[in-house]
């Protein structure tokens, strides 16, 4: 068993719904799955920025976006100075990738992922109603995608992806991952960081068994995969009341990692908690 301690460090107005977050130096850059925008809080003056993700010629509103409207994104990977903003894929208008550059905020245009979520249902056997993409993480040429099992199916899996993200057009290899349940209900895919060889995770489980609707909530847990192996190392329970969706690492030593966490509590608050896990070893 891991110990591990978890503490609020950040209480954040004008961001709702937080469903990932990227610390880079003393920026937090923070996404919500009902807003076009990107979120920047800086730890260090309290002050937050919002970037809009959406042409100018868009007139409905940025924010608290309507279910059926919602882009979703719900995972955020960073390559260089840029960020991308993955649409969760339950639905047809959640299927496109943002692009920002998170120094110059500059706005790319969107890539159509239609296509390559298509082709990432059929080659790793996942229907519509289970497709569900949660977190995904950078390294190189080298993407790791989570397919979130909050669907009928409860299929967590990882799509490791190669080749150039703007074309959409990789190598694919699924790797199908089981996790426990948390208080009878199953765990499933929120975020993923790389730390070294590892894949570190967060994974929600709620009493629903649908990619679409909220669920009661049930708790959240911590886990470790082998890049290599992809293998489950351990997972330990960290929350029975939050439903954590983003992690980012925030400090390392020899005997602990640091990471940082957002929660999505799914509600229309216009506030969000961050929060800091310490694990030791």
């Amino acid at each position: 068993m891991q110990k591990f301690q978890l503490e609020l460090l950040f209480h954040i107005i004008g961001i709702g719904s937080a469903s990932g977050l990227f610390l880079n130096g003393s920026s937090i850059f923070i996404i919500s799955d009902n807003s076009h925008l990107l979120y920047e809080y800086n730890t260090k003056d309290k002050t937050l920025q919002k970037t809009p993700l959406i042409s100018k010629e868009y007139t409905r509103p940025l924010e608290n976006v309507p279910k059926p409207d919602k882009a979703d994104y719900e995972a955020m990977a960073a390559k260089g100075d840029d960020l991308y903003l993955f649409g969760s894929g339950s639905t047809e208008k959640r299927n496109t990738i943002a692009h920002i550059n998170m120094k110059t905020k500059e706005v790319f245009p969107p890539i159509d992922a239609t296509d390559l979520y298509m082709v990432m249902q059929g080659f790793g056997e996942i229907t519509p109603e289970n497709f569900n993409i949660e977190a995904a993480v950078n390294a190189g040429d080298t993407w790791y995608v989570f397919n979130r099992g909050n669907g009928p199916a409860g299929q967590n899996g990882i799509f490791t992806l190669e080749g150039d993200i703007a074309d959409t057009a990789f190598q694919i290899i699924y790797n199908e991952i089981k996790l426990p349940k948390i208080n009878g209900a199953q765990a499933s895919f929120t975020d993923a960081v790389k730390v070294g060889e590892k894949l570190y995770f967060i994974a929600a489980a709620e009493k629903s068994d649908s990619t679409y609707h909220d669920g009661e909530i049930a708790g959240t847990l911590i886990g470790r995969i082998d890049i290599e192996t992809m293998e489950l190392e351990f997972t330990e329970t960290i929350s029975l009341k939050n439903k954590f969706e983003g992690i980012t690492l925030y400090k390392e030593t020899p005997g602990s990692i640091e990471f940082l966490l957002c929660e999505d509590t799914d509600s229309d608050a216009e506030a969000s908690d961050v929060y800091k896990l310490t694990v030791k070893f």
